[in-house]
C-alpha cells in the first residue's frame, strides 16, 4: 500500500506539490492526470525516493522511501525523462537492473525484447524516442517489483505498443497484485486501464475517485413536457446542472440511474433521453460541484492528449 501524508515539495519558491494526501491500495492501477506543472512527476519522484519531501511523508508498505534501499528495491520507476548508461545496450542495462532487483527475470526480459522487436545488443542511443521508452518499460517489467511508477507512460508509443504495454501492466496487477501508478495528460488514455483516477492542478489534489463509480454516478438527461415548467419540477432529483431551451431541458443528474428513470417517467414527459457522459465531462461537473471552475483545465488536458496521440 502507498500512503502520501500531507506531502509537500517546493523548488525556489515554487510549490510543486502542496500537502497531498492519498492512499493507493495494493493491486490497484491508479491513474493521475494534470496539466504541465500540476505536480505529477514530482509526486512520483517523492514516492520513488528521488526527492526528499519538504514536509509530510511518502510511505510504501509503511516504510519511508527516501534514502531507504529496501523500499526502493521494491519500486520500478520509468520517468518521463529517460536515462540509460552511456553507450549501453539493453543487455548491459539488464545486468545493472539485476544488481538492484533480486527478482529480475532474464527469461521475461528475453521474451519482452522479442515481443517488442528490439535488439538487446544494440546501442540504446541509436533507438528512436518510442523505442527508448519501450526499452525502459521492458527493464521495469522484467524487474518484477511490487510497485510500478510510469510517468507519461504512453508518450511516443504507437497504438499497438500502447495496447501491449497496457495488457502487460494489467497482467502483472492481476497475477501478482502489483500496484501501478500511471500519469498522463489524457483522461481517455487512462480510462480503460485504471481502477482509480486522480486530478492534480497547481500542486494540489483536486479530485480522486473510483473510475466505475465516477462513470455511473453522473449522467445527462434531455427531457420535455407539453406544459410549461422550470427547475422546481425536479426537486426530488439531484441536479448538478439545468438549462432549458424552449420546451426541452438539458440536465446533469447525480444518483441511481434506474431510480432516476422511474421518477422522471412518473412525470409523464413527452420526450426523455438519457445520455452517457465522457470522462472529461464527468470530471468537469464533479469539480464544479466542489466549487472549482476547471473547464479550461480539462480542455487543456484534452488538447495535450490529442497532441500526444
Amino acid at each position: 500500500m502507498i500512503q502520501a501524508e500531507m506531502l509537500t515539495k517546493k523548488f525556489d519558491r515554487f510549490v510543486a506539490l502542496d500537502r497531498i494526501s492519498c492512499t493507493i491500495p495494493k493491486g490497484c492501477i491508479y491513474g493521475m492526470v494534470g496539466s504541465n506543472g500540476a505536480g505529477k512527476s514530482t509526486f512520483l519522484r517523492l514516492l520513488s525516493g528521488i526527492y526528499q519531501p519538504d514536509s509530510g511523508k511518502a510511505l510504501v508498505d509503511g516504510m519511508e522511501v527516501y534514502e531507504n534501499p529496501e523500499a526502493k528495491a521494491r519500486i520500478a520507476f520509468v520517468p518521463d525523462d529517460l536515462y540509460f548508461l552511456p553507450n549501453s545496450s539493453m543487455n548491459r542495462m539488464a545486468q545493472l537492473y539485476r544488481a538492484i532487483y533480486k527478482n529480475f527475470d532474464m527469461e521475461r526480459f528475453a521474451f519482452l525484447t522479442q515481443a517488442f522487436r528490439l535488439n538487446p545488443k544494440a546501442n540504446i542511443q541509436t533507438f528512436s524516442k518510442g523505442m527508448k521508452r519501450q526499452a525502459a518499460i521492458i527493464l521495469a517489467l522484467s524487474s518484477r517489483p511490487d510497485y510500478y511508477f510510469f510517468d507519461e507512460t504512453f508518450d511516443g508509443l504507437d497504438p499497438v505498443m500502447r495496447g501491449l504495454v497496457k495488457s502487460l501492466i494489467c497482467e502483472d496487477v492481476a497475477e501478482r497484485q502489483v500496484t501501478a501508478i500511471l500519469t498522463s495528460h489524457s483522461l481517455r488514455e487512462l480510462e480503460d486501464t485504471c481502477d482509480q483516477l486522480a486530478l492534480l492542478h497547481k500542486g494540489g489534489l483536486v479530485f480522486e475517485s473510483d473510475i466505475q463509480r465516477l462513470k455511473t454516478s453522473l449522467f445527462k438527461v434531455q427531457i420535455a413536457f407539453s406544459d410549461e415548467y422550470d427547475k422546481s419540477r425536479f426537486e426530488n432529483i439531484e441536479l448538478v446542472h439545468f438549462t432549458k431551451h424552449g420546451s426541452v431541458a438539458n440536465m446533469i443528474v447525480r444518483g441511481d440511474r434506474d431510480d432516476t428513470i422511474a421518477k422522471l417517467r412518473a412525470m409523464q414527459p413527452i420526450l426523455m433521453d438519457l445520455l452517457p457522459l465522457t470522462l472529461e465531462e464527468v470530471f468537469t461537473w464533479e469539480m464544479q460541484a466542489r466549487g472549482y471552475s476547471f473547464e479550461n483545465v480539462v480542455d487543456e488536458l484534452q488538447q495535450k492528449g490529442e497532441q500526444k496521440s
